[in-house]
């Protein structure tokens, strides 16, 4: 027997290579691209080790559950953390980031999420970047749910280390991941005497293995079906135009967002608009309401839905309607809206379905043509 996934040919250098250097179009970057063979957490844990140390002193921005990780991570390296937490409903701001080096001028490193799919939120990483620049800190971003759904620029943004993944917005595979790398992030992992070395998550294996030498022969066997996967999204993205797809998730979130205010029983968590992620939005229920059973109600009508409760401490409160990827559509929008608000209403609560499905529709398109170049 034989069958589409198995017994391919191996995918060479060059391919590899080739994919690789997709992504970085993608990005609109010139920094080094590496394509990890694994799940987004495999660069963002491997970037963080190999750049930080005990000399390092970081202001981690703690918008979400990621950004609790990543102040774990940091100070199992021995760094110096200096949370800057924000309520999970808001985003950071620049100013809040320019407080935190004039109370602490010594931070040299900065880690921060760009979108948060878990809470909804969204971070402006320019107007950040350029009170990281000027303070002269590495600048590590969490891009995971963010790429493909909005504008992720880090040469324009000043990012050093940027890790992507695919399984969200940009509708591939879980299974392979990637991150840039600037000069000066590889010149912090070099001087590290802590940096992962012949390990699965060591960056500076892949530079000097893979980077250094041309680009031609890989440091170990690939893993196929992921990277192919991760090519085939990268052209459908390509096919379709970046700020095609960006204006989906743009729209979907705008009139999710919409349906939701008209529908009743429901309120967005993040309070304002321009602080809410286009991946997902995230919607509170009333004190009474548990959110869990009413998203399980709401599943139990089509269980394909994106919907989804929140996770851990906010399975209670939080439903998350994910409109990434394949669900950035109007049907997807219209069907959770749909399940929620019969769900409200087999609950005995009121709900208005017609006037959700008005308001996400008028929300659709009036958020049609518009520029989310991010320049």
């Amino acid at each position: 027997m034989t069958h589409p996934f198995l017994d391919l040919a191996p995918l060479s250098a060059g391919r590899f290579a080739a994919i690789e250097d997709r992504v970085a179009r993608l990005l609109g970057t010139g920094q080094d691209v590496v394509v990890m063979q694994g799940e987004a957490l495999l660069p963002l844990e491997g970037a963080i080790r190999a750049a930080a140390g005990p000399g390092t002193v970081a202001l981690n921005v703690v918008t979400g559950p990621y950004g609790q990780t990543f102040g774990n991570w940091l100070r199992e390296c021995g760094a110096t953390v200096r949370d800057l937490a924000v309520p999970f409903h808001a985003a950071v701001t620049a100013g809040q980031v320019r407080e935190a080096f004039a109370a602490h001028p010594e931070i040299d490193f900065v880690s921060l999420v760009h979108a948060e799919a878990a809470t909804g939120n969204t971070n402006p990483v320019g107007e950040i970047g350029e009170v990281v620049r000027a303070h002269g800190a590495l600048f590590y971003l969490d891009a995971v749910a963010s790429v493909g759904a909005e504008p992720v620029l880090p040469d324009a943004w000043g990012v050093d280390l940027c890790v992507i993944g695919a399984q969200k917005a940009m509708g591939g595979p879980a299974g392979v991941s990637a991150v840039s790398v600037s000069e000066r992030a590889w010149a912090r992992m070099a001087a590290n005497p802590g940096a992962p070395r012949r390990s699965y998550l060591s960056l500076l294996d892949w530079k000097e293995r893979w980077l250094d030498g041309g680009r031609k022969a890989l440091p170990h066997a690939p893993a196929q079906l992921e990277m192919l996967a991760l090519e085939a999204c990268v052209e459908r993205i390509e096919a379709e135009g970046p700020g095609t797809v960006r204006a989906r998730h743009a729209s979907a979130a705008a009139a999710t967002r919409a349906g939701a205010v008209a529908l009743g029983g429901l309120e967005p968590y993040v309070y304002e608009a321009k602080d809410a992620a286009p991946v997902a939005t995230t919607l509170r229920t009333p004190p009474d309401v548990d959110a869990s059973a009413l998203v399980a109600r709401a599943l139990a009508s089509d269980p394909a839905l994106p919907l989804a409760a929140g996770g851990g401490a906010l399975a209670g409160e939080m439903i998350r309607v994910n409109h990434y990827g394949r669900d950035a559509t109007r049907g997807a929008v219209h069907g959770c809206l749909a399940a929620l608000g019969a769900a409200l209403v087999e609950k005995g609560l009121k709900a208005d379905p017609e006037a959700a499905r008005r308001a996400a529709e008028e929300a659709w398109d009036g958020t049609a043509g518009a520029d989310l170049s991010g320049a």
